[in-house]
């Protein structure tokens, strides 16, 4: 097994080229950007996220979305060799929840080793070179090639795994991206579960760790980076785990405190769920909470992709416009110059991976919306093929800065102002959620309201009829997004 993994490995060509990939799974990507006076965007330096979507054996898949800094060399390194260490024959039906997460652990250790293993050479290499003392003309090309060197080893990724085996579900994350399961209950409701947690500098837990390791977790905490990552697991970055003694807020650690060991979540049982699973890069989550803070930040990515799921055809497109979206979103807030403008002068690589679990695909109708943020409201509905009623959670669409009206820019004198007294909101309204049976009726012609026919509520003893569309939680959204002074009862909505 191990000098087949070798062979593999010291191809020229990528062996996992040859691997299926999984059709249940759609990934979209954006580029780093760093935005001028004018608004206009720059990339910064080459895309260093990656990603993997393989079908196994077995019904095995495996999926990956990591986090590179400083190049893409060792996100692509883990993309390549986690892959080997995990569908080369290592899992069995046979094996206990307790293997899985063994041999999820051994992978990642494997994993690290093995990239050492890689720059050895040009580690020792500039070990040699920075210990001569030699004249300027020789020292100037020393300096040269150690220069290259560095860029050659420096540089780690943070990562997040999802092993779909048994029908189970395993996370196993290390570093700061995260993984979110929404479940879509019977009666059409969303239920988000955020499976992971940050490695990071304000992580109690792994301050705790370093703080048993001799390091000052008030100095860690007040520094938020080690060596310019937030992170406090890695893969790679020889500098914190050979060097740390070098770096002032772990130089008193008694061994070495950055590790590559990942955190294996609870397996889940797959059986009977409907929903999708979100592998997201950090570079993903910082812009979304940039643009909206990050109370609702799960939620909110969420609405938006049962939103695109229901307008899309295939989840290449609907991953992909969900990261379009976001991008609008964080730009739209650096030009309106508003108080979140400050947090959004640039972000970083952005990657989503979208994994379907029984859910239910749209026709294809609808156009995918474009920016805005995405409030849910609930809309009771009944289809002509059954007698039962359910309510289905629609998106409200706020555009950011122009009002869209018919898939139209126009003018619009709103400033983050709260909708009008009295008044429901009226932009788009887009599914986000759709039931098998029910999934038809959410199209863009209407049809969904004129099926209240006869049923329509009639007026109570005060004259009034109760009202079709529950916007109460849009209102509290709302209310929590734009702090200007009124109460989400006293300001906003119908009174």
């Amino acid at each position: 097994m191990a000098a087949q993994r070798r062979n593999l490995m010291q191809s020229h060509q990528s062996w996992t080229d040859d691997l299926p990939l999984c059709q249940m799974c759609g990934v979209g990507t954006a580029p780093n950007c760093v935005y001028g006076p004018d608004g206009k965007g720059t990339q910064s330096h080459p895309n260093e996220d990656g990603h993997l979507r393989f079908r196994g054996e077995d019904g095995c898949f495996l999926y990956g979305v990591f986090n590179g800094y400083e190049g893409s060399r060792v996100a692509n390194f883990v993309c390549q060799r986690l892959t080997a260490e995990l569908l080369l024959g290592q899992l069995n039906s046979n094996h206990t929840d307790s293997d899985v997460r063994k041999i999820l652990t051994q992978a990642f250790d494997v994993v690290e080793k093995s990239y050492f293993e890689t720059i050895d050479d040009a580690l020792a290499e500039k070990a040699h070179l920075s210990n001569y003392l030699l004249p300027h003309s020789e020292g100037q090309k020393v300096q040269e090639r150690l220069k290259e060197l560095e860029q050659e080893v420096s540089g780690g990724a943070t990562a997040v795994v999802a092993l779909m085996f048994n029908n189970k579900l395993y996370i196993a994350n290390l570093g700061t991206n995260r993984a979110l399961l929404c479940k879509s209950s019977s009666d059409g409701q969303n239920q988000v579960l955020q499976i992971s947690r940050p490695h990071s500098t304000e992580n109690e837990d792994e301050l705790q760790r370093l703080a048993s390791l001799g390091v000052d977790p008030a100095r860690v905490k007040q520094a938020g980076q080690i060596a310019g990552q937030s992170s406090t697991r890695r893969i790679g970055d020889y500098r914190v785990k050979f060097n740390y003694n070098e770096i002032d807020v772990l130089s008193a650690a008694k061994t070495r405190p950055i590790i590559a060991e990942p955190e294996i979540h609870r397996s889940l049982s797959l059986d009977g769920v409907t929903g999708f699973l979100l592998l997201m890069s950090e570079g993903l989550i910082n812009a979304l909470e940039s643009a909206h803070g990050p109370e609702q930040a799960n939620q909110e990515i969420v609405a938006m992709v049962a939103a695109e799921l229901a307008q899309q055809t295939s989840l290449e497109a609907v991953a992909q416009s969900v990261v379009d979206r976001i991008k609008r979103l964080h730009h739209d807030v650096y030009v309106s110059g508003r108080q979140r403008a400050t947090y959004c002068s640039r972000h970083e690589d952005m990657t989503l991976l979208i994994r379907t679990l029984n859910y239910p695909f749209a026709d294809g109708a609808l156009t995918p919306t474009q920016g805005g943020r995405i409030y849910p409201v609930s809309v009771p509905y009944s289809n002509n093929q059954s007698t039962s009623k359910t309510s289905v959670t629609l998106s409200l669409v706020m555009p950011s800065q122009n009002a869209l009206t018919n898939g139209t820019n126009t003018a619009s004198t709103l400033d983050e102002g709260t909708p009008t007294p009295g008044q429901s909101p009226t932009t788009t309204l887009q599914s986000t959620n759709t039931q098998t049976q029910s999934s038809s009726s959410s199209s863009g012609d209407g049809s969904l309201f004129r099926q209240r026919g006869s049923q329509a509520a009639q007026p109570d003893e005060t004259g009034r009829v109760p009202p079709y569309v529950d916007f109460s939680q849009f209102y509290q959204l709302w209310g929590s997004d734009h702090c200007d002074g009124q109460s989400t009862q006293g300001g906003l909505g119908p009174q």
